[in-house]
């Protein structure tokens, strides 16, 4: 089922490729940071060999955002959560620009931040990392920048990048050692729906200042859908991009477009690529019909969404190939949590495969929780967001029930 394979740099040479062209104008990359892999593990795995399976406890074992009668325990739009290591869990909100920490039984017990152009305030609150001893960096822009605040809710210091980010991170996290791995956007000037956008991913020293650029990335291509008149810009059906999470000590890459995940250390060294069989990708006029048909299913004539008309235009291409992986995420323990993309009209097992810290294949993940999204792997728990049929957010937390015996 599995094939195990240690080698050299010499021997990955070829896995270490990374787009590096196609893109017209944009301000250059940084210097490049030469990735050491002289150690690189190579975890090869068929996913039709195992039927080891993670599932969630049925009840959460923490719940808040319930209650519209108290402003601390109804969120807006949830952007980070973060379990800290007293059981308490941080939750950042989008509207109020706060960052409310509750203990291990809901209660709220202080909030820190609030919309401003101050020390410590935001002006648009954008996700959240915990580092040792319980330190929040918290992103923030126009300009893209940390907020650290301690435990206690006392704004330490902002971490701006240098240069300058004008926009987000496209990606990343911050490490347990404080450098920061953020991913800047390089627009294709060609929008042929063949030219993808770049993304640089750069390392930043905890000051800030760029350390250099990791590698770069291909993102998602654009065209015009619907003609010269039309002003819908959109990518092809079933378009790859790339993926990027930090966390702890662990670095997750994914390019979206092949099954495999490159894993580096807090030292920005490549230590394990995971790959897996992934047959039956080709994309055929029976996809592309399902897709349009279920579009067609959500939207009414007026009240059809700029994606959901570029959907249904037949002049939008589609990609040869699904891609391989939606998303990737690194667990608080070293794990690697893969989602795969959904193939339209095809039943299969669970999106989602966990990978432990040394590449092994450990379980299928098995949600059975509608509209739960996870925003923290941990070892016995995963913690993230309901929506309710209404768009109202609860953050929950649920036990992870791994296999009883791992998989050989």
């Amino acid at each position: 089922m599995k094939r195990h394979l240690t080698t050299f740099a010499k021997a990955v040479a070829a896995s270490m490729t990374v787009f590096c062209g196609g893109v017209d104008g944009g301000a250059a990359s940084a210097q490049e940071i030469k990735i050491d892999s002289t150690e690189v593990r190579i975890v090869s795995f068929d996913p039709i060999g195992s039927d080891a399976t993670c599932s969630l406890g049925e009840e959460p074992t923490f719940l808040v955002g319930d209650d519209e009668g108290t402003d601390e325990l109804w969120f807006s739009r949830v952007l980070g959560v973060v379990r800290l290591s007293d059981g308490s869990v941080a939750v950042a909100d989008d509207v109020s620009s706060e960052v409310r920490i509750f203990d291990a039984a809901g209660n709220h017990l202080r909030s820190m931040g609030r919309r401003g152009e101050g020390p410590g305030e935001f002006d648009h609150l954008w996700f959240m990392w915990r580092v040792p001893g319980d330190t929040l960096w918290v992103g923030d822009y126009r300009p893209w920048r940390y907020h650290l605040y301690a435990p206690t809710g006392k704004h330490v210091r902002t971490v701006t990048m240098d240069p300058l980010y004008e926009n987000r991170a496209r990606g990343g996290g911050v490490l347990e050692n404080g450098i920061s791995i953020n991913v800047r956007l390089e627009t294709a000037m060609r929008r042929d729906f063949k030219t993808p956008d770049a993304w640089h991913v750069e390392a930043h020293g905890s000051d800030g200042n760029l350390l250099g650029t990791l590698m770069t990335l291909p993102g998602r291509t654009f065209g015009r859908v619907g003609g010269e008149t039309s002003n819908f810009y959109g990518s092809p059906m079933f378009d790859a991009s790339s993926s990027i999470d930090v966390v702890g000590r662990t670095i997750v890459i994914a390019n979206g477009r092949d099954p495999e995940v490159k894993v580096l250390d807090e030292e920005l060294r490549l230590r394990l690529i995971v790959r897996w069989d992934d047959p039956g990708r080709e994309v055929t006029s029976g996809h592309i019909r399902s897709t349009r048909e279920a579009a067609r299913r959500r939207a009414t004539e007026a009240g059809r969404s700029p994606l959901e008309r570029g959907y249904l235009n037949s002049e939008r291409p589609a990609a040869g190939f699904f891609p391989a992986v939606s998303s990737v995420k690194a667990g608080v323990d070293g794990t690697v949590w893969v989602w795969r993309y959904p193939h339209p009209g095809v039943p299969a097992r669970s999106r989602v495969m966990a990978f432990g810290p040394d590449g092994d294949f450990l379980c299928y993940l098995s949600t059975r929780k509608d509209n739960y999204r996870i925003w923290e792997y941990g070892a016995d728990y995963v913690l993230g967001v309901h929506t309710t049929d209404l768009g109202v957010e609860h953050v929950a937390m649920y036990d992870l029930i791994r296999p009883a015996d791992p998989p050989r």
